[in-house]
């Protein structure tokens, strides 16, 4: 824990009132959206400015302080949890957006940028930021970059790393480096810049990044369908990605769908109850493309791979139908889900999901077990809900004794423990069902480069 000298001297490099070690401060800024860990930091501090960072992560280094980087908190791996005395870095502060260059379709960002008004800023200039996901009117872009976060539209745009044309970080040491300077080509030997996008903050801090924009989608247009088995959705995807260029393809079980409709404000698709939905959404740019869809799903329902459909006519509709998918995670967290975000290549996606489906039916007969993901880019949700009866302790530990058969799965198809949602502390243990030991080595190694005395983040991706 830091001392009263400590933290009056923390106090001076910042503006006033910009250091909080009130109680409901420190549990507020010490979590993220994980339940697991009790928050515990000595103190939350908000820089203004890049100097303030340096002067904050120096002060670290001088009084052997670790610090924890604070964004939106919108983690699924306790990656910006502060469970140990340490001290909140938070970006709240820095939330402005710097420069857009037309011609380079490009924003520079401060990392407290938030995700949903980074998008209206592009949509605003009539260009688009496409890396989307549930959390995007809370998460900052720091966070973003920290996680290398995904959503929705991966299968389309790719993940955040896509996205990020260059970033300035102060590193473990105080050091202040600025990646790539935004350049497209740049063949000048290693992109120090990929060592961060994805880091947790273990690296360094994100003061400052410029991100590539798009052009706007045209006329998106939404199907779900409902399928009589988990088998028939790659089929289903394998023929629309035929005939089609998916901006997404999304999956979700008929167990989720009885949450959202118990919601009462987002209406059914249809009548027809199946076990799995798909949800597609492309540019219909003209009617020919419409007709491509609408002959696609004839094509699928012939084949039995779909029972029943709808597609978007207006943009209410477009919403509603993405309300099936997008407030899954929001509607569940009611019941405090364990969550698993796995992936595998696309082609083993069934396979794969029947040995964990098996392997969560034998050991947890009792508990609602939810799935959904982004079937596009092989990444599946698996959502395990805690009883109200049982307490969130035992409940918890019984969800941790089965992960070592759901990794040991994993690693038997070359998959990832985690997709998206990084590693933290939630993850920490099982790194290696993922990575190899001569990997996990060099990011040890790659870590103690940028950040000598072990004080960004401890304890995230790897043990101390």
């Amino acid at each position: 824990m830091t001392t009263a000298a400590q933290l009056d001297l923390l106090k001076t490099l910042v503006d006033p009132g910009k250091v909080l070690t009130d109680s409901a401060a420190l549990e507020t800024h010490g979590k993220d959206w994980t339940k697991q860990f009790a928050p515990a930091p000595s103190a939350v501090v908000f820089p203004k400015t890049v100097e303030q960072v340096q002067a904050i992560v120096r002060w670290a280094n001088q009084h052997k302080v670790a610090l924890v980087p604070s964004g939106g908190r919108t983690g699924l791996s306790a990656a910006a949890v502060a469970a140990n005395g340490e001290v909140v870095v938070s970006f709240d502060y820095m939330n402005q957006i710097l420069a857009f260059n037309e011609y380079d379709r490009s924003v520079v960002c401060q990392p407290g940028v938030v995700t949903a008004t980074l998008q209206q800023f592009a949509e605003d200039k009539g260009l688009y930021y496409p890396v989307d996901f549930a959390s995007a009117g809370s998460s900052q872009i720091g966070g973003n970059i920290g996680t290398n976060a995904g959503g929705i539209k991966v299968i389309r745009y790719g993940m955040t790393r896509n996205w990020v044309a260059g970033l300035k970080v102060v590193t473990g040491s105080g050091e202040l480096l600025e990646l790539n300077r935004d350049l497209i080509k740049n063949a000048t030997g290693y992109d120090l810049r990929q060592l961060f996008i994805g880091a947790e903050g273990t690296l360094g801090f994100v003061v400052e990044a410029t991100m590539r924009l798009e052009r706007a989608p045209k006329n998106l247009t939404a199907m779900v369908l409902a399928t009589p088995d988990f088998d028939s959705i790659m089929p289903v995807l394998h023929a629309f990605q035929g005939k089609l260029d998916l901006t997404a393809f999304e999956f979700f079980s008929d167990k989720c769908l009885d949450k959202i409709l118990a919601r009462g404000d987002v209406p059914a698709p249809f009548e027809t109850r199946t076990p799995y939905y798909a949800l597609l959404e492309f540019e219909a740019l003209n009617e020919d493309v419409a007709g491509a869809a609408l002959a696609t799903f004839e094509h699928c329902v012939e084949q039995g791979w779909v029972i029943d459909g709808v597609m978007s006519q207006s943009e209410q509709q477009l919403r509603n139908l993405w309300k099936l998918r997008e407030y899954i995670s929001e509607t569940i967290s009611h019941w405090i889900p364990y969550k698993n975000d796995i992936s595998v290549t696309v082609s083993q996606v069934p396979a794969f999901l029947r040995d964990i489906d098996a392997i969560v039916a034998s050991d947890y007969p009792d508990f609602d077990v939810l799935w959904y993901g982004h079937i596009g880019d092989g990444n599946l949700h698996l959502n395990i809900l805690k009883p109200e009866s049982l307490a969130k302790e035992e409940f918890f530990a019984r969800c941790a004794q089965v992960n070592l058969r759901v990794f040991e799965t994993v690693q038997r198809y070359n998959g990832s423990i985690s997709a998206e949602h990084g590693v933290g502390m939630t993850k920490r243990d099982y790194l290696g069902y993922s990575r190899s030991e001569a990997e996990i080595a060099c990011m040890k190694a790659i870590k103690a480069v940028f950040d000598p005395n072990g004080i960004m983040n401890p304890g995230k991706i790897f043990a101390v």
